[in-house]
């Protein structure tokens, strides 16, 4: 056999040769590849999130540099190949090895902000854009793809860590920062730190997947900060809650007690209109929210009999929660009437509107609330945030069974011994 026709030849591969074989991989980024010839692989990636997987061509280009290319269309998983759109592994091999047969593309990514600006493009996200302008590309923007190394993306996510929590500041002023103070800040810096690395690699992974990238090694080594995304939950007590709600001015009160009975997202109640609140079903809609997702809000007795009094008289789409002048409100508005709301009723450190989101959540789960209810309620996918946020609260079961069940040993005697309230 010449060496043209060896080449040629199509490989085997148990893993990945047939949508059965497929079938039982579990989903992961990481392709899984097969050599076809010297420098030249196939792969496949299984989507985690379930739906046809990807087939991957990887060229070794020398000097341990790799070109990895997503082949267009997908893998015969659910359907039958076609030889366009949907591809089987022999088919795979054939795009491969044309692929590998041409010149190696150079990367259509000349800097990071080139990354940066495509994939915002095709995901825009305001939470990604202020943090890829605010804290990605004054660093790292001007940086060549070639030049994006290990060591500059570490330095770069180790040094927000360090770096103060901005403040706001007018346009034309100067950035301002408030001082790291104490063991809890550093935990908030870091965990802050994190999500914005999530944001860069999102870009650039998305990027390496529409094969503009020739590899991903560089920043699949950057590890994010461990054991810092669970902080405390900030919640009132009951006896807070009333307080609050008795401190807050006529103009925030509303605000406050929809907050409370709702576990609403500021903005989603910002939005609020008269249509939005189903007398009849004790339902409050929010029609767009953080994860893009309408959901029906369940109200309990006390909130039914709040909507009913806000919302009487007015129109279908006049606004819920306004303020006193009758314009909605924004960002700008709550954070100082909260503060003097809380320093009226005696609550220190002040709790944030987002705060009484967590109130909510805390006060629910404490009373018996099943996890994946309240998930539904507030908006989340799965249970998983609530269980990272709040799981700990549930096991209020295990305290009433073990002092029910577990056995009094009668060996602590009577004690004159009073507390001091």
């Amino acid at each position: 056999m010449d060496t043209e026709a060896a080449i040629a030849r199509k490989v085997r591969d148990s893993q990945i040769e047939n949508r059965t074989a497929r079938s039982r991989l579990a989903g992961r980024r990481k392709p899984y590849y097969r050599l076809m010839q010297e420098g030249l692989h196939i792969g496949y990636r299984k989507p985690k999130s379930g739906g046809a997987g990807r087939w991957i061509v990887r060229v070794y280009k020398g000097n341990e540099d790799y070109e990895v290319q997503a082949l267009e269309g997908f893998a015969d998983d659910y359907a039958d190949a076609d030889g366009v759109q949907i591809l089987n592994f022999g088919q795979a091999q054939e795009r491969a090895r044309k692929i590998a047969g041409r010149p190696a593309a150079s990367s259509k990514m000349e800097t990071a902000a080139d990354a940066l600006a495509y994939y915002l493009k095709a995901k825009p996200s305001a939470d990604a854009e202020n943090r890829i302008k605010a804290l990605i590309e004054p660093k790292l923007g001007s940086t060549k793809i070639t030049n994006l190394s290990t060591e500059k993306i570490r330095d770069w996510h180790h040094g927000l860590a360090k770096q103060a929590p901005r403040l706001r500041t007018r346009k034309d002023e100067r950035q301002k920062f408030r001082k790291i103070d104490g063991d809890e800040d550093l935990r908030r810096r870091q965990a802050s730190a994190n999500r914005t690395l999530t944001t860069l690699k999102a870009a650039l992974n998305f990027c390496f997947d529409e094969g503009l990238l020739s590899s991903n090694e560089a920043w699949r080594r950057v590890k994010p900060f461990k054991g810092v995304e669970v902080g405390r939950v900030r919640y009132l007590q009951k006896e807070e809650v009333r307080r609050l709600v008795n401190a807050a001015d006529e103009e925030l009160r509303p605000l406050v007690q929809a907050a409370l009975l709702t576990g609403c997202r500021y903005g989603e109640l910002c939005r609020l209109t008269k249509a939005d609140y189903n007398r009849d079903a004790g339902t409050v809609a929010i029609r767009k929210s953080k994860t893009a997702k309408p959901r029906q809000v369940i109200l309990n007795a006390e909130g039914k009999k709040f909507f009913d009094t806000i919302s009487a008289g007015r129109e279908a789409s006049e606004m819920l929660l306004v303020r006193n002048n009758g314009r909605p409100w924004s960002k700008s508005h709550v954070a100082r009437p909260m503060r003097v709301a809380c320093a009226n009723a005696r609550i220190k450190p002040p709790i944030s509107v987002h705060g009484l989101r967590h109130t909510y959540a805390s006060l629910a789960v404490m009373n018996g609330t099943e996890l994946f209810v309240l998930a539904r309620n507030l908006g989340h996918r799965d249970v998983r945030m609530i269980e990272k946020h709040y799981g700990h609260l549930s096991d209020s079961y295990l305290t009433a069974a073990i002092r029910e069940n577990v056995p009094a040993l009668g060996i602590v005697g009577k004690t004159k011994l009073q507390h001091l309230r």
